[in-house]
């Protein structure tokens, strides 16, 4: 006969990577996603089971709580960060990017800046809406406002995102795989011209490093400047920097290290054959999520 305990580690364990993944979109922190979902575990563990009519929307709605509540703790610290804020890198497993485009958008770089422009609330809301498709009610109890003014919340965010979201990246692994290896050669050459012809003509390289070490205060805009800046970066690490293609946030990228050291992550978004963005974490507090590999689902 399974324990209430085991039953409680049971129903939470299955539901794991969906509840990280809300956390981690609402959050943009695998770090802090696991604090929440180590303290939602240990609310969970108290809850009378005969009490809970659906365990996915119950689950959900007591992590996207404390979620909020971490977000809203947090927000004095971003807003006193040290240059760009990007999110903390995403180490997946062995998931295919193409098999949820909707899974795969949702946990990229570009979506989540994007979404670092939205209110707490507004964030939350259109998380459970758009990614996870929960209904008004659902959201409305894990937001704790009325359904009528979720609805109204869930719009204006949808607006806001539509207004400034590009076109997602192509989610062909094995071309942009390609793509990612034909630029590391390049970027190796030290071929400006050749760097050049690889980007989009407004490609950006934005660089997060907390003010802990070295790296670019301002987004590099430009093909040129972005090829002649990586150009640089290759000339100046020399023959001792090491590169590792992994997936990152469902997206191509290259672990950069000197020695045995891990320096950074590049994340890579590419569409139409162009690489549009680098995201770049130095930030060395935010490259230790990259020690585990994580599972995500919308399930």
């Amino acid at each position: 006969m399974t324990s209430a305990l085991e039953e409680h580690a049971e129903r939470f364990t299955l539901l794991r990577p969906l509840l990280f993944t809300i956390a981690y979109e609402i959050l943009g922190s695998a770090t802090e996603s696991d604090d929440v979902l180590q303290d939602s575990y240990l609310r969970w563990a108290a809850v009378d089971l005969s009490t809970v009519h659906e365990t996915k929307s119950y689950l959900a709605q007591l992590v996207t709580r404390q979620a909020l509540n971490a977000l809203r703790a947090g927000s004095r610290r971003r807003e006193e960060y040290v240059g760009p804020w990007l999110p903390e890198p995403l180490l997946l497993d062995d998931q295919d990017p193409s098999a949820d485009v909707v899974l795969a958008e949702s946990v990229s770089m570009a979506m989540l800046v994007l979404l670092e422009s939205l209110s707490p609330d507004e964030r939350a809301v259109f998380v459970l809406r758009e990614v996870f498709g929960f209904d008004y009610a659902e959201i409305a109890d894990a937001v704790g406002k009325p359904a009528p003014t979720v609805r109204q919340i869930a719009h204006r965010a949808r607006e806001h995102v539509r207004a400034r979201r590009k076109r997602f990246s192509d989610v062909d692994p094995h071309r942009n795989a390609e793509i990612t290896a034909q630029f590391l050669a390049t970027a190796a050459s030290g071929d400006v011209e050749a760097l050049m012809a690889m980007l989009a003509p407004d490609a950006t390289w934005m660089a997060d490093s907390g003010g802990k070490v070295s790296a670019a205060r301002r987004p590099v805009v430009g093909a040129e400047r972005v090829a002649r800046a990586i150009a640089g970066l290759m000339r100046k690490a020399g023959p001792q920097l090491h590169v590792e293609m992994v997936t990152c946030n469902s997206a191509p990228a290259v672990l950069l290290y000197l020695g045995e050291n891990l320096e950074g992550v590049i994340t890579l978004e590419i569409a139409d054959d162009k690489i549009t963005n680098f995201y770049v974490m130095r930030n060395p507090d935010k490259l230790a999520a990259l020690a585990t590999a994580r599972a995500i689902s919308r399930g």
